[in-house]
């Protein structure tokens, strides 16, 4: 920090201080190696297939904070060829974690869990995985080391007391056997990756969308070949009267691998939505969805869209 920035907070109160650390800080570059790639965590020539999500967080149970990780996750898996068969919420609970965790990690080749990895008494994934997967807790240095290059230039970091420091470096406490992968050149929180399928992500919305972007090149993703297509149609009709069209759609194409959806949108209509691995099929039963149901193509960002507008001219 300048003289002027030291001149400039030094007269403030210390909330008004650490709000003025924290906005410079946004405005500063870092520019971190990222980890380099390790060997395929399925083993050789495989590739991920099924996902599921495990958030964490009383937060979230008791309705204080709206999950949005969940929803930026099932986008993900989608783009990206991968079947999303599960979410669960739980609470910031040891034993729920454990259970859950292993659980999903048996059952599913990539596993996320969202929060709890924080500096407070209730921030307890890292202790309650490391529990789950029978390893110790230890420090990683490379982690310690980047969380204290970007807090140097913080006041009320360096100002800390002996237990605030603890606290804070608890951030760094991983399970002693997980890989440590950093996805970003500008942030210190790295995934922590547990038997090569469980991901730890934090829980606050732009660091788990930026980390899960950084984390792509880390994961055995399907080939694009493999990856399916979805293409929605919407109709102004209500779901009753597209009822017998859509049921005899779905028995006709099931046999080719094709999923049929409705989703309606009240009084406005309903979304078709079509997914399978053929495109061009994918494409010309959109198009005969459309004309029966005198209906239109559009893209997912724009069902998206419509529905946010729906739903700020119904709030």
């Amino acid at each position: 920090m300048s003289t002027v920035d030291n001149q400039t907070t030094g007269a403030l109160a210390p909330q008004a201080q650490t709000q003025v650390a924290l906005a410079q800080e946004e405005k500063r570059v870092y520019n971190f190696p990222v980890s380099e790639v390790p060997k395929n965590p399925l083993g050789e020539g495989r590739y991920i297939k099924t996902a599921a999500a495990l958030i964490i967080g009383d937060e979230i149970l008791n309705g204080k904070t709206l999950d949005r990780n969940s929803n930026y996750f099932a986008r993900y898996c989608f783009e990206q060829g991968v079947e999303l068969k599960r979410i669960e919420v739980i609470a910031d609970d040891e034993d729920e974690i454990v259970e859950a965790s292993r659980r999903m990690v048996q059952n599913y080749d990539f596993v996320i869990t969202s929060g709890g990895i924080g500096p407070t008494h209730d921030d307890i994934t890292y202790a309650s995985l490391a529990k789950a997967f029978d390893q110790p807790l230890l420090h990683h240095a490379e982690t310690l080391r980047r969380m204290t290059v970007m807090s140097q230039h913080r006041t009320d970091i360096a100002n800390q007391t002996e237990g605030q420091r603890v606290a804070r470096e608890r951030m760094a406490l991983f399970p002693a056997q997980a890989e440590v992968l950093h996805t970003s050149s500008e942030i210190w929180v790295p995934v922590v990756r547990l038997a090569g399928r469980l991901c730890v992500f934090p829980g606050i919305p732009r660091l788990f969308q930026t980390m899960l972007n950084g984390l792509t090149p880390y994961l055995p993703l399907p080939p694009p070949h493999e990856r399916p297509f979805r293409q929605q149609v919407f109709t102004s009709r209500p779901e009753s009267s597209i009822a017998p069209y859509l049921t005899e759609l779905q028995a006709r194409t099931k046999g080719d691998g094709v999923r049929v959806g409705s989703y309606p949108l009240l009084q406005h209509g309903v979304y078709v939505s079509l997914i399978g691995q053929d495109r061009e099929a994918i494409k010309a039963l959109a198009e005969e969805i459309a004309k029966a149901l005198d209906g239109r193509l559009v893209s997912d960002e724009e069902a998206r869209e419509m529905v946010k507008q729906k739903e700020r001219g119904a709030a």
